[in-house]
């Protein structure tokens, strides 16, 4: 890397001038979102009896808290959970069913359209969502609803989309001990915030650091198990912040067949890095697993990296690598000189979608329930 491109995560003024809607401070200040998103979501309850199945409705940004969400549960409860990134709900989805449209702008067509099936099969539906349509009708139609506040990037509102659906858990009664995790999480976050900061010189910056090894290549994210929906994540944030292809796969299956891909793959391996999720507490067959993966990949001529979770809670863990993750994207788009926050393919095809009308229809078929 050359020299300009490395100093210019070294050099606050540049930094301001490229990161013109200012991602970084909201990076900075993720543990105070965290602690926020805790305090908004105790008005977040649902008067309804133990759900027997939970869909979480959302796409992109809004859609990531549903997976954090299933990874988060999953040794916690025996309620099947499924993330639906679709126009509409599983055939199962019945009364006993609670369905949580997730939605930041409350515009999202996809989730509408499960908003408005959800209601017309009788599921118990909550919203979450910082306006827009969604929220419009959720009134309307005396739905609970969790406003969250406006105008944040999706992605970067995750603690206000994601926050509140573990507090709710436990206001149904499914899970405890939020608030103990949400404070470990916090304390984490904010020690993440001061050691990965701008001022922080890249050489004592581990974020900036790993921004930098990676420049240049496609970086392929793995995770294990618990860590499928961070890698998921982090994987995103290199997508909408850093506008570089990634992608992300999960211990131990990624053993069964992406391994197999790097084995005759040395000239293409060379403009891939691997970051690769790691955390204290791993089983051992899983730490052997990861291990002798990396010895594999490394032949293959794969720049690989560890990164490390922190804390000891579960959301502790998840939390700290989606933050260093977040960090690691932003000055990767710095390093590139681009902006971290426009996402304009996203909105060029939202904007020849319009022309279907579906969402129009869907929006006179709410104000149809309403009048009823």
């Amino acid at each position: 890397m050359s020299k300009s491109k490395s100093t210019i995560l070294d050099d606050l003024t540049q930094i301001r001038k490229i990161d013109k809607s200012d991602m970084l401070s909201i990076c900075l200040d993720e543990y105070k979102h965290y602690e926020r998103a805790a305090k908004l979501a105790e008005t977040f309850s649902l008067n309804c009896n133990q759900p027997q199945t939970i869909i979480v409705a959302g796409m992109g940004g809004s859609a990531i808290g549903g997976d954090l969400l299933k990874d988060w549960l999953k040794p916690r409860i025996a309620i099947p959970i499924e993330v639906c990134r679709e126009y509409s709900l599983p055939k199962y989805a019945n009364r006993k069913t609670l369905v949580l449209i997730i939605s930041y702008s409350g515009e999202t067509e996809e989730s509408l359209s499960i908003f408005l099936e959800a209601i017309r099969r009788r599921c118990t539906v909550a919203c979450i969502s910082a306006g827009g349509i969604l929220s419009e009708f959720a009134e309307k139609l005396d739905i609970p609803l969790l406003h969250i506040p406006f105008g944040m990037p999706p992605r970067a509102a995750l603690p206000y989309l994601f926050v509140p659906q573990i507090v709710l858990m436990e206001n149904l009664g499914l899970t405890t001990s939020v608030n103990s995790e949400i404070s470990e999480a916090v304390k984490i976050l904010n020690q993440i915030s001061e050691e990965n900061s701008p001022d922080k010189p890249l050489k004592y910056n581990l974020s900036k650091s790993l921004a930098a090894s990676i420049n240049g290549t496609i970086p392929f994210v793995y995770g294990i198990g618990a860590f499928q929906a961070v890698a998921h994540r982090f994987k995103t944030q290199l997508n909408e912040n850093s506008k570089v292809p990634a992608k992300w796969e999960a211990f131990p299956e990624l053993d069964h067949n992406e391994i197999v891909g790097w084995e005759g793959a040395q000239k293409v391996a060379k403009c891939c890095s691997v970051i690769l999720l790691r955390d204290k507490d791993e089983a051992k067959g899983i730490k052997e697993r990861i291990e002798a993966t990396e010895e594999l990949l490394k032949k293959s001529s794969l720049k690989t990296f560890d990164v490390w979770s922190r804390g000891e809670g579960s959301l502790a863990k998840m939390s700290s690598l989606i933050c260093f993750g977040d960090f690691v994207s932003i000055y990767l788009a710095l390093i590139r000189k681009i902006d971290p926050t426009p996402v304009k393919t996203i909105g060029l095809l939202k904007d020849k979608i319009k022309a279907s009308g579906l969402k129009e229809k869907i929006i006179r078929e709410l104000q149809g329930l309403v009048k009823q």
